[in-house]
């Protein structure tokens, strides 16, 4: 395997895997709690994600041949007025995430090494992709924190649980011999 298709392959595990994480948030919490903010100047999950979709389908809309910041995007807006219910929100994150992916597979060996721009700044494939990885990363970390925080103790851990460490490691490394 080349480092394209090595690279490639595990930027679309890393998205998938933030994916997975909002997704998983999302199932934990009731529809009121996308408009929590712990303080008025705090952003809620429906505004993060409501820029999280803005950003994914500015950026990744034509993404081998236009600039990232589309014209038609209104960024500040992204801030304000989030959605109202949450079944419309997690459509949007959908649409936004379906954006990125398709994207990605629009990436082959024949433009791979095509620069591409973001706010007229000229980038590579991999400084392109690897910007807007950490960027979403991110954001996915605060969803998740805002929801642990709504959820308090009733949150189902996304990763290994505290104090959980010493058996999911035996689990991993258990090789079956006695």
């Amino acid at each position: 395997m080349d480092f394209q298709e090595n690279y490639l392959g595990n930027v679309q595990f890393e998205f998938h895997r933030y994916k997975t994480m909002g997704d998983k948030t999302f199932d934990q919490i009731l529809d009121a709690d996308i408009h929590w903010k712990f303080s008025d100047s705090d952003n809620s999950i429906a505004i993060i994600v409501k820029h999280m979709v803005g950003n994914m389908l500015s950026r990744w809309t034509n993404f081998l041949t236009e600039d990232g910041e589309k014209p038609w995007r209104e960024r500040d807006l992204e801030f304000e007025k989030p959605y109202s219910e949450k079944s419309e929100m997690i459509a949007a994150w959908e649409k936004g995430w379906q954006c990125l992916f398709g994207a990605l597979d629009s990436i082959n060996s024949t433009n791979f090494e095509n620069k591409i721009k973001i706010r007229n700044e000229e980038h590579s494939i991999v400084e392109a992709i690897n910007r807007q990885l950490a960027h979403y990363a991110g954001h996915v970390g605060q969803i998740v924190f805002i929801g642990r925080m709504i959820k308090g103790t009733d949150w189902d851990s996304l990763s290994i649980p505290k104090g959980e460490s010493k058996a999911f490691n035996k689990k991993m490394f258990d090789t079956g011999k006695a």
